[in-house]
């Protein structure tokens, strides 16, 4: 089986990378010559525009930053949908709105082209163990046809609906991750504040019912080292919350605690924290409280 891979990024370079460990044929192309160069290196061929990378694929997978660029590269010049032929199936592993992917899916099923929308979980680090969690949207049998390949980047791989039911899955669980966060930044932070050491919060509520995963990812490796160096970037987890924020609004739902969640996102982005761990919005109470949120380190 043939396939085509579009976003040589973060996430992309490193699903890429398994897919050709899987033992495919696989087509790249990224703006990024050096990411396609090293894909290139490790047996990969180059395609210069999507068109070109589908014009022979059986399979098409997309990773772009958003649905603009999803609906440049699948419906635009040169795109996908150019060179593309019948039966193909294009696999969408960014995260979009169900929306967008629900419109592109209508425009494909005019050539006679499947497309699922394939949202991953799990970071960098489970990009490149091939460890991610992928919801899947669209057709069951295409679903079942391309879950090799999919099996190739993640080892929980659901079909959970129809097309946008995948982005759909991802929004909401980057909605909770997100209010969760800045739950715990502001629960850690009062604690301080009232003159308690973190990490004995951080023993009794990892085990009580206040725990939830933003603490237990989030303490021990960044917040409690002071290190910010992004496992999830805050500019990432806005953008997340926005496709949260536009899907409610195009549902007329309202969306209280993610659009205050957003907003303590976007405060910390204007201090300049985008490129900072999800944990960093802790810094914006540690200023408003002048406290410091770490554990002595020995």
């Amino acid at each position: 089986m043939r396939v085509g891979f579009i976003g040589l990024g973060v996430m992309g370079k490193r699903m890429a990378i398994n897919v050709l460990k899987g033992g495919y044929e696989v087509k790249v192309s990224d703006l990024n010559k050096e990411a396609v160069k090293e894909l290139v290196d490790l047996g990969a061929k180059e395609g210069q525009t999507p068109a070109e990378v589908a014009k022979d694929a059986d399979v098409v997978l997309t990773s772009l930053p958003n649905s603009a660029i999803v609906e440049g590269v699948v419906l635009g010049k040169d795109g996908v949908l150019e060179g593309i032929k019948e039966g193909t199936i294009i696999v969408d592993l960014s995260s979009i709105t169900p929306k967008s992917i629900q419109g592109i899916a209508k425009k494909a099923s005019q050539k006679g082209v499947e497309v699922l929308d394939a949202p991953v979980s799990g970071g960098a680090a489970g990009a490149e163990k091939g460890t991610l969690t992928i919801m899947v949207g669209g057709n069951k049998e295409a679903f079942e046809k391309v879950l090799p390949i999919l099996s190739c980047i993640g080892t929980k791989v659901n079909h959970v609906g129809e097309v946008g039911a995948g982005d759909t899955v991802k929004l909401v669980n980057n909605l909770l991750l997100g209010a969760n966060m800045v739950a715990v930044a502001e629960a850690l932070a009062l604690g301080v504040k009232a003159g308690l050491k973190p990490e004995i919060l951080y023993d009794i509520i990892s085990q009580s019912s206040g725990s939830s995963y933003a603490l237990t990812a989030k303490y021990n490796n960044f917040i409690a080292k002071g290190n910010f160096e992004p496992g999830f970037m805050i500019d990432l987890q806005y953008k997340d919350l926005q496709l949260a924020v536009d899907t409610a609004k195009d549902l007329k739902m309202p969306l209280i605690i993610g659009n205050l969640s957003q907003q303590m996102f976007e405060a910390a982005r204007a201090k300049g924290l985008g490129a900072e761990d999800i944990s960093a919005v802790l810094k914006l109470y540690e200023d408003w409280g002048n406290i410091e949120v770490r554990e002595e380190q020995k």
